[in-house]
């Protein structure tokens, strides 16, 4: 195996992993280690990768070539792909020891901030080293980082990491720049402790989104966790009708609490999504797509389109309804598809573009009906709209994949032959 002397293991989140072809395996996204009973440094024992699928599998370490700063490479194209499952005495070292307090020989604390492993002379990989940053002064200032080796530390153990409570600093620092999906999938292998402590760390908008992307029952688990004041403020972050589905698997009572802890403008279209059922065009939809006025120019709904807050598929459509147009009040007079907007004069009027000759999705229309229309008209975005001709919102086929799927496709993946 070629690689260098010491590796940091937390610098090696996020690398690609190659086939020794130089095929795309997946990310690089933790290293698990067996503590020992005694004081000497524990053994690595393999990388978490995540396919491209966001299925997380084990690789041994005698499994990997070399690792290197930009990209790690396997031996062989030939992987166990059953999901990873963390064994009793493993450890993950980024998902639970950074963070950790570690207690040094004179008695005082520093929390680990990485750790790193070297190749011993009979092959195997040891975590030899622990990077930690003491608290200076009266005031507990931040000091510097220092590595201790792995005997010299305590604090460590199996059952020490389950008991001791843990900042999240260091590893929502590791998330920071993954996408909301992929941190979701870390949490979801987290144990609960673990998962807590991160989500007490991570702001509302970006909790929000990594919620977004859970199963059902680790939605249910996190909101749990959280108190009443903010989980109600995580769900006026969430998009309505993701807030919306997730409400509609709590008690009724739970749900009506938190709608009340809600402000009135967050809770309004989140109650209206709860009226219909959640396998129809009404329960689907999003409250919050891009609508205009008719006296709106192509240039300004190529600017509402280029927000980055936007999913692809809502940015693909814009709506045009007479004042007031906000939702559920806006009159209907069309919609124009993204790519008729880029061939037209910046300064022309949406008015004059409208495709008023799409068939419309009523909010009863059942969850087979919805997958029929987004199969005969080639769209990913489509209007929803009541019978006085008042735009409700729009169905997604993000949101109509989301309920054709298995319920726990977020957390096996898809399969491969």
């Amino acid at each position: 195996m070629v690689a260098v002397n010491r590796i940091y293991i937390a610098q090696l989140a996020g690398l690609p992993v190659f086939g020794p072809d130089g095929e795309h395996v997946g990310k690089a996204r933790d290293v698990v280690i067996s503590l020992r009973i005694d004081r000497q440094p524990p053994r690595v024992l393999g990388m978490v990768v995540e396919l491209a699928t966001r299925r997380r599998i084990f690789v041994p370490m005698l499994r990997l070539t070399s690792i290197e700063p930009n990209a790690v490479t396997l031996a062989t194209g030939s992987v166990n792909l059953r999901p990873f499952h963390q064994r009793v005495n493993e450890v993950l070292v980024i998902g639970e020891v950074l963070d950790a307090k570690v207690e040094l020989e004179d008695g005082t604390t520093a929390t680990v901030v990485d750790a790193a492993m070297e190749l011993t002379r009979t092959r195997d990989w040891r975590m030899v080293k622990v990077a930690a940053r003491q608290r200076t002064g009266r005031l507990g200032r931040r000091g510097p980082v220092q590595v201790w080796r792995w005997e010299d530390i305590g604090g460590l153990s199996v059952n020490e990491l389950a008991g001791q409570p843990q900042g999240a600093q260091q590893l929502v620092a590791v998330f920071e720049g993954m996408r909301a999906a992929d941190v979701a999938n870390a949490l979801h292998e987290l144990p609960p402790k673990r998962r807590y402590e991160v989500a007490d760390a991570l702001d509302d908008e970006r909790l929000a989104d990594v919620i977004e992307e859970l199963s059902e029952e680790d939605q249910k688990d996190v909101l749990s966790h959280l108190d009443e004041e903010r989980a109600a403020d995580i769900l006026e972050a969430m998009n309505p009708d993701d807030a919306a589905d997730l409400l509609a698997e709590l008690s009724e009572v739970t749900k009506d609490r938190l709608l009340d802890l809600m402000e009135p403008e967050e809770s309004a279209p989140v109650r209206r999504l709860l009226e219909y059922s959640f396998d129809t065009a009404g329960g689907l939809m999003t409250p919050e797509p891009i609508i205009l006025t008719p006296d709106a120019t192509i240039a300004e709904a190529l600017a509402r389109v280029r927000n980055p807050d936007l999913t692809p598929a809502l940015a693909s459509m814009v709506f045009v309804c007479r004042s007031p147009s906000a939702t559920p009040t806006g009159r209907y007079l069309g919609c124009v598809h993204i790519q008729r907007l880029l061939r037209e004069p910046p300064f022309d009027l949406v008015a004059g573009v409208l495709d008023t000759d799409l068939a419309l999705l009523s909010p009863n229309a059942s969850l087979s009906d919805v997958t029929r229309y987004f199969a005969t008209y080639n769209l990913v975005c489509a209007p929803v709209i009541d019978e006085s001709e008042h735009l409700l919102g729009a169905v997604t086929v993000d949101d109509v994949l989301d309920h054709l799927l298995p319920d726990n496709w977020r957390e096996t993946g898809l399969s491969h032959a």
